[in-house]
Parts: C-alpha cells; structure tokens; sequence
C-alpha cells in the first residue's frame, strides 16, 4: 500500500485494497451474477434505506424540511442517487471513473455543508454500508435456494461494498497519514 494519498492514484488504491479484501475475479463474477436478484429489489432496498434514516433523528435530519417534516423532493432525489450506485456497484467494476464518482459522493458529505442536517458524521456512512450489507444478505437468503450460494454471494458483495466504504471514508481521514511510518 503507497503512502501517498489515496486520491492521488485512486486507481491504486482500489486495486490494491481489493487484494487486501481478497476481492478476486470469482467474487465480481457473484456480483454480476447476483445483480439481477439485487437490481429486482432496488426500489425495495432503496426506501428501507431511507425509512430506516428517517426512523434515527441523527440521520433523519439530513431529509427534513425547515418545519421538521420530511421532504419528499430530496428523499426520491436521494433514492434516485442510491439506486444509480447499487445498479453501477453490480456491474462490479473497479474501473477508476467510477470510483472517483465515490469519493466525490464522499468528500460532498464529509465537506460540504449544504442542505439541512450539515456535513454528515463518518458513523452514519459507515452504519448505512452495514445496512446496504444485512439487506442484501436478506435478499440472497430469500432469493438462493442453496444457503452456500447466498452466502458466497453475501461475501462477495460484502467485499466490494467495503472497498466502496473504503473510498467513501477517504475525506474523512485527511489529512492523509500526518506521522511518518515506523
């Protein structure tokens, strides 16, 4: 792993991290293999994401209007966003445009503070990544009828949502490695 910023060769840094994951060729083929199942309950998986978000007032905030009630707008908005990337993510690509199209989605929670709520804390990306994770698992377990298939598909994706955290977590971590290694 480099020591320079991750940003700087963002390409690198997937590539490398999917070695330390062991994502390997077998477990994008069960990403795409699996997308179909995935993508059929996009719409379902996309607004348990948000119901569950406005149900936890820290992350409800992020989609209220100034009087406190939800905005619509912004929810499909953000719905609409989230369905884009799972229908992108089980194309399983480590491609470096795409990623860099997750940083950006990273650096705008971590540094701009626009819309209502303000910058969103790390712990809420990360717990909506292990949401993403335990919806997909429920979703393999219903549609698989081998238990050992939804499993390999669950590790599989599991793999590649965690590099995508990975790339997400990149604003939140900066300035990058501050102390020298020992």
């Amino acid at each position: 792993m480099s020591e320079q910023h991750p940003a700087a060769d963002l390409g690198a840094f997937v590539r490398d991290m999917a070695r330390f994951v062991q994502l390997g060729e077998a477990d994008a083929a069960a990403v795409r293999e699996t997308a179909p199942l995935v993508l059929k309950h996009e719409a379902a998986l996309t607004a348990a994401v948000y119901e569950h978000f406005l149900a936890w007032p820290p992350s409800a905030r992020f989609f209220l209007r100034p009087d406190g009630t939800p905005d619509p707008e912004r929810i499909e908005r953000r719905k609409h966003s989230l369905g884009r990337w799972l229908r992108q993510t089980a194309e399983a690509s480590l491609e470096p445009d795409f990623f860099y199209g997750v940083l950006g989605t990273g650096l705008a929670h971590s540094h701009r503070s626009h819309g209502p709520g303000g910058l969103v804390p790390p712990e809420l990306v990360v717990g909506a990544m292990s949401l993403t994770q335990s919806a997909l698992a429920a979703v393999f377990a219903a549609e698989l009828p081998d238990p050992r298939a939804a499993l390999a598909a669950s590790v599989a994706w599991n793999k590649l949502l965690l590099l995508h955290l990975n790339v997400l977590l990149i604003g939140y971590l900066m300035p990058w490695r501050e102390s020298p290694p020992r």
